[in-house]
């Protein structure tokens, strides 16, 4: 292959990006879609800012001395008061760790389900998922996340939508940022209706 060719693909690949590496590999260069502006690799960088509130007067003292209370701010967003799990002493009013663990892995795989149904123009009109954890807490204190089972309910305009539903969860799966990102088994039990 001429070496200008090999530059000029590549110029277009990274100056436009794909919806996907699927759609590279099933259209070729002229079935891109540049107007998504998706790159076929980028890094991507997240702050936030987390502050103690828990300081009852005592410090940590003893274990019972302080709240597990704290806040966290991501600049241009609504502070995000935590604690920790009940059984941990945890405030149960507030999000705890473990929650929003669950939460980023349920709502990672929402929006890559969408966006695979988008590409294969299967019109979702509603989602919602009753996601579930698993944790173990070993005789020493520490612990890990054993499983998260996903359970999505699919709204689709018409029946025919909802044929390869499962086969688009399992290509979410795939994309999903953060389900790439874990070591313990991210399964999904889905399930589909008409609107």
């Amino acid at each position: 292959m001429p070496a200008i060719f090999i530059a000029v693909s590549i110029f277009y690949l990274v100056g436009y990006g794909v919806e996907s590496t699927r759609d590279f590999n099933r259209g070729g260069l002229f079935e891109l879609y540049p107007q998504q502006k998706i790159h076929l690799m980028s890094t991507h960088h997240y702050t936030l800012k987390i502050t103690w509130t828990g300081n009852t007067g005592e410090g940590t003292s003893a274990y019972r001395s302080y709240e597990r209370a704290h806040t966290i701010q991501i600049s241009g967003k609504p502070d995000l008061f935590g604690s920790s799990d009940p059984s941990f002493r945890g405030d149960k009013s507030r999000h705890n760790p473990e929650d929003l663990l669950l939460a980023a892995l349920s709502s990672c795989h929402m929006m890559s389900f969408l966006h695979v149904c988008v590409t294969e123009k299967i019109v979702v009109t509603a989602y919602e998922d009753h996601a579930t954890a698993e944790m173990q807490v070993n005789a020493d204190g520490s612990g890990r996340f054993t499983s998260v089972t996903l359970n999505p309910v699919v709204t689709v305009a018409v029946a025919e939508m909802g044929e390869n539903l499962n086969a688009f969860h399992h290509r979410a799966s795939t994309l999903c940022f953060i389900a790439n990102s874990v070591n313990f088994p991210v399964v999904h039990n889905a399930t589909f209706k008409i609107e």
